[in-house]
């Protein structure tokens, strides 16, 4: 019993302290180590991939499915050959505008990382890298959301009444 009250003692300080220093991290704790400070290694992989990353939301949410989708679910939707070329080529082409899209996302990143790291950032800097990178996301936003545009109206309504269903929007 002595002995386990020496220890029970002996690690309070311990946890307090094991405490204080988890209490005292920040979300961000970490984070100074990624390459691209603003950019984690999986949005980094997704610009470099063409993903979408929810960025095309507003269309697919409001009836203007995407040509992925729209491919992953041919069968179901019972897409024509026809159909099924259009989309596929929709769908390399949008990868296409969109990765190279996202490269200039990352690029733009980069740079205000790089000038903020070498301590060289001015305010004029930072106003044109900002706009820069705005400008970059607006374009890569832009690129997901026409092929959701041109994806809805190359399906029936049938069709487009089916995807909603099958992707629990109805």
């Amino acid at each position: 019993l002595a002995i386990a009250a020496l220890l029970a003692l002996l690690a309070g300080p311990a946890i307090a302290q094991h405490h204080k220093q988890h209490h005292n991290q920040t979300p961000y704790a970490g984070l100074h180590q990624r390459t691209i400070k603003a950019l984690s290694d999986e949005q980094v992989a997704d610009l470099k991939t063409g993903r979408g990353m929810g960025l095309a939301l507003a269309a697919e949410l409001n009836g203007y499915p995407g040509p992925l989708h729209v491919l992953e679910l041919k069968d179901q939707l019972q897409l024509t050959a026809e159909q099924r070329q259009r989309f596929q080529h929709l769908y390399d082409s949008m990868k296409a505008e969109a990765i190279a899209a996202g490269e200039t996302v990352i690029a733009s990143e980069q740079l205000l990382d790089q000038q903020f790291a070498q301590r060289a950032m001015t305010p004029e800097a930072l106003a044109a890298l900002t706009a820069q990178i705005g400008d970059a996301q607006a374009k890569l936003r832009a690129v997901h959301l026409k092929y959701h545009l041109t994806t809805a109206e190359l399906l029936t309504a049938g069709q487009r009444q089916r995807y909603a269903e099958l992707r629990g929007y109805r």
